[in-house]
């Protein structure tokens, strides 16, 4: 039997449950991967909660969308991937757990010099920051103004606009601000004097573009005060709000869904941010590692606020 967390009612996280579940069979077009690494992401603490909708629950719901492992078994049609081969998964419901059937157009492969946490760790922040930042059409002469540049999507973000030529100012609390000079971008500390500081930082140049992955009232509105371009500021985390502010939002309750290319650029995300890591130009930072049937423990991390990092759970 293979074993896996679950919910049966929104609530806290001790409503995160480890069951054993039947092993997986690979449909057409699908493969069983042996989860090695699995990535704990805000959304799937936003879903547990309750704080981010979804229908009501009448099976137990498996939780998790990143992971990493290898390949076991091939449904029909499969031509991609091989028994045996690693693989990092992106937009797959219940990743917490022991093995998992993917569909095989879901997986992107993982080179030896990319490890299992790596690749779990890429799939959400990494295709939110990458569609992001070409939604907004970020690339060379572009000034970014990053809010919550620390976060896994902020770091992310950092490293592609850095890598397409763009220059950025990223906010955060000062014990980040190491971290973020390591990746390029000039750190803000949050608070009252935001605007002022951000206008310092550019130094006379004209902050082009804004991405917000706070939702803080203090950080809309210094992108509003900043960047003279509407259509060329967004919030991932203030979806309902931004018809309203005169901003685009990408998911984050978002009433209007990714569109087609969007979903695509998403997509494109995981390997790209694969081959990046290869190369030795893109790093994750990591917090704590903890065994799958702690993943209660790591959500009450995330909601407190209590590490630095992306949070992996071991199977």
């Amino acid at each position: 039997m293979a074993q896996a967390i679950v919910q049966t009612e929104i609530g806290g996280p001790e409503v995160l449950t480890l069951v054993e579940v039947p092993d997986p069979v690979p449909g057409p077009d699908e493969v069983v991967v042996r989860i090695e690494a699995v990535g704990v992401n805000p959304i799937d603490v936003k879903q547990r909660s309750g704080k981010r909708p979804l229908p009501p629950i009448v099976a137990p719901r498996h939780v998790g969308f990143d992971g990493a492992g290898v390949v076991t078994a091939l449904g029909s049609g499969v031509r991609s991937v091989a028994a045996g081969d690693r693989v990092a998964i992106r937009d797959t419901r219940g990743t917490y757990a022991t093995a998992l059937a993917v569909p095989a157009a879901h997986l992107a492969a993982l080179p030896e010099n990319v490890s299992s946490a790596e690749g779990a760790a890429l799939a959400i922040p990494a295709g939110t920051a990458y569609q992001s930042l070409r939604s907004l059409g970020v690339g060379a002469g572009d000034l970014l103004l990053l809010h919550a540049g620390s976060g896994a999507v902020g770091q992310a973000a950092i490293q592609f606009a850095v890598a397409w030529g763009a220059a950025v100012i990223a906010t955060g609390r000062p014990a980040t601000h190491d971290r973020l000079r390591a990746l390029g971008a000039i750190p803000v500390a949050y608070g009252e004097g935001l605007e002022e500081r951000i206008r310092t930082a550019a130094g006379g140049r004209e902050i082009t573009v804004a991405l917000d992955n706070a939702g803080t009232d203090e950080a809309i509105a210094a992108s509003l005060a900043l960047v003279a371009d509407r259509d060329r500021i967004a919030t991932i985390v203030r979806g309902p709000d931004a018809a309203a502010l005169g901003i685009r939002a990408f998911s984050g309750g978002n009433p209007v869904p990714l569109t087609p290319q969007e979903l695509a650029w998403r997509a494109e995300a995981l390997p790209a941010t694969i081959a990046l890591i290869a190369e030795g130009r893109f790093s994750v930072e990591f917090g704590p590692e903890l065994p799958l049937a702690e993943a209660a423990e790591a959500h009450r991390l995330i909601e407190a606020h209590a590490t630095r990092g992306k949070i992996i759970l071991r199977p």
